[in-house]
């Protein structure tokens, strides 16, 4: 049976490419646009894909929201991650359902919400930030898209120390992962993975390093850029304006010592 849109649910108002709206679905309320206002509770008990018009007679469309459109819309205080880039740190890490990982900084939580959307329905992702008006953020866009069951927010410094052992993955964006790297290691299980962005070639330099001194292996990074297409018979061409340089992912494994016992 198709899911039908109930009070309290969530729903992405789409008018064009260009300008969609993700909005709470309640009984007696509006929500208003430049074209007018949708009467929000219209939408209760229908499919998701309803069209629906405003009282100035323009055509919306009550999509279900995905990943992408929660962090698209989230509640912002910083620059967030691009999805291209969190698609990428998700496949280099390795994770899923049941993964436990563990992330700094939380920032206001874009990949928070992905790495815990990924990791249901048993998994885990300790998440640590040392601002914390910047975890209160996280905390209510992670309650919007009902994600907060697989998150642990820790009010923390990561460069002091990691306190959680055996994790899958440490996911780094912060100004200095080098300094987080040492501990990485120490929490990581056999094997595990870190991926860390970083924004600038100096910063990856030094995470590099940090990788290679500390027993990491198959260290990469690679940078993504992405190139949209405007599609039309006879006139198809790339897109004038394009999503750029936003960061450098470097991602590596962990490997046990020589001397390790466990090696054997």
């Amino acid at each position: 049976m198709p899911e039908l849109i109930q009070e309290g649910d969530h729903v992405l108002l789409y008018l064009d490419r260009r300008r969609t709206y993700l909005v709470k679905v309640e009984k007696g309320k509006n929500f208003h646009t430049h074209k007018g206002f949708v009467q929000l509770d219209m939408l209760i008990g229908k499919n998701y894909g309803t069209r629906i018009k405003s009282n100035l007679n323009v055509e919306f469309v009550a999509l279900k929201p995905i990943l992408r459109d929660y962090i698209i819309k989230s509640f912002r205080k910083t620059q967030i991650m691009y999805p291209k880039d969190i698609a990428l740190t998700v496949m280099f890490s390795g994770i899923g359902p049941g993964s436990r990982v563990v992330e700094a900084g939380t920032g206001t939580g874009a990949l928070t919400t992905a790495l815990a959307y990924f990791v249901r329905p048993n998994g885990c992702v300790y998440s640590y930030e040392i601002r914390e008006e910047f975890l209160k953020i996280a905390e209510k866009n992670l309650k919007r898209s009902g994600l907060t069951d697989f998150v642990k927010l820790k009010n923390k410094d990561v460069t002091v120390g990691i306190e959680e052992k055996n994790v899958d993955a440490v996911i780094l964006d912060l100004a200095t992962p080098w300094l987080v790297v040492p501990h990485a290691y120490n929490t990581l299980k056999p094997s595990g993975t870190i991926v860390s962005f970083s924004p600038t070639i100096d910063q990856t330099v030094k995470t590099t390093e940090a990788l290679k001194e500390n027993g990491f292996v198959n260290i990469e990074t690679v940078e993504c850029l992405m190139r949209g297409m405007q599609v039309e018979r006879g006139k198809t061409r790339p897109q004038t304006l394009m999503t750029g340089h936003t960061g450098y992912i470097t991602h590596a494994r962990k490997a046990l010592s020589l001397e390790n016992k466990n090696n054997f």
